[in-house]
């Protein structure tokens, strides 16, 4: 293989469809929907070109005998978790992302989810379904006349209108910034929180906070282990059920807009690098 020969390997294609590359050499690609940990050395191993999403480059793959040939790493996504950066730094491997990709509709999504926890949303919706099988009983709001109870705050009081909330953004970047706007076109007074390294919330001591009824309710787009499974979150555990708590699977970002983005910014991230021109590097 020539210098300017390169071969791309797409390791996850499962999330957004890979667009074509336009390069000034011929190069060769390898796509795969899915790639478990025994298949990743075999299929790195003559890539000059690795582009992931959350499937993740440690330090033993990123060394020169799994992936000798290794000169660019693309991170499909705006996280950079996932890529053992000072391994790849170690070595002059670039490390890109698509920053800025899924604004839109991450904040549009985290509004939902407030909405979705305030208003009780799933607890209602369960409870309105729910058709006992004994055909002598009936529904819960056609028992009752009226499911407002569910809805109250642990203090008795009906749920506060956007314009009596107060909302902290933790963290102010582009996605940050946007969600201050949307809450403040919602009416909410919003105040900012500087986010200063690590996690942002403790699974376990949400969990906690949610049964003694500390915070009123929660809602999570994102979590520790994932996927998550089994034994993964205590926001999985039999410990949860009941509590004010709307989980979504890490879909936040995920809307035909983003996938644009996307598609768009790797496939301007590869080119520019094949001409000399490095953006959208995060080490």
């Amino acid at each position: 293989m020539s210098p300017t020969t390169h071969h791309i390997v797409v390791i996850e294609a499962i999330h957004c469809p890979i667009p074509e590359f336009n390069l000034p050499e011929p190069h060769t690609r390898a796509i795969h929907r899915w790639t478990e940990p025994s298949e990743l050395p075999s299929r790195v191993k003559d890539a000059t070109i690795l582009i992931t999403t959350t499937i993740r480059l440690n330090a033993e793959t990123l060394s020169p005998s799994i992936t000798p040939n290794l000169r660019l790493i693309v991170i499909m996504a705006t996280g950079t978790d996932c890529v053992d950066i000072a391994a790849a730094t170690a070595r002059n491997i670039p490390v890109c992302n698509c920053p800025g990709s899924n604004i839109d509709s991450v904040s549009e999504h985290a509004i939902g989810l407030y909405f979705a926890t305030r208003r009780k949303f799933v607890e209602l919706h369960n409870a309105t379904a729910a058709v006992p099988t004994d055909p002598a009983l009936d529904t819960e709001w056609k028992t009752n006349g009226s499911l407002l109870s569910r809805v109250r705050a642990s203090d008795g009081k009906a749920p506060l209108l956007c314009a009596d909330e107060t909302v902290c953004v933790v963290g102010y970047g582009a996605l940050g910034k946007r969600i201050e706007t949307l809450a403040r076109a919602l009416g909410m007074e919003v105040i900012i929180a500087e986010r200063k390294g690590g996690g942002i919330v403790d699974e376990k001591a949400l969990l906690g906070a949610l049964k003694r009824g500390v915070i009123a309710g929660a809602a999570t787009d994102v979590y520790a282990v994932e996927p998550a499974g089994r034994g993964d979150s205590p926001l999985l555990s039999e410990e949860a059920k009941g509590l004010n708590l709307v989980l979504t699977p890490h879909l936040a970002w995920y809307s035909e807009k983003t996938l644009r983005n996307l598609q768009a910014t790797v496939k301007n991230t590869v080119e520019k690098w094949c001409v000399g021109e490095t953006i959208n590097q995060v080490g």
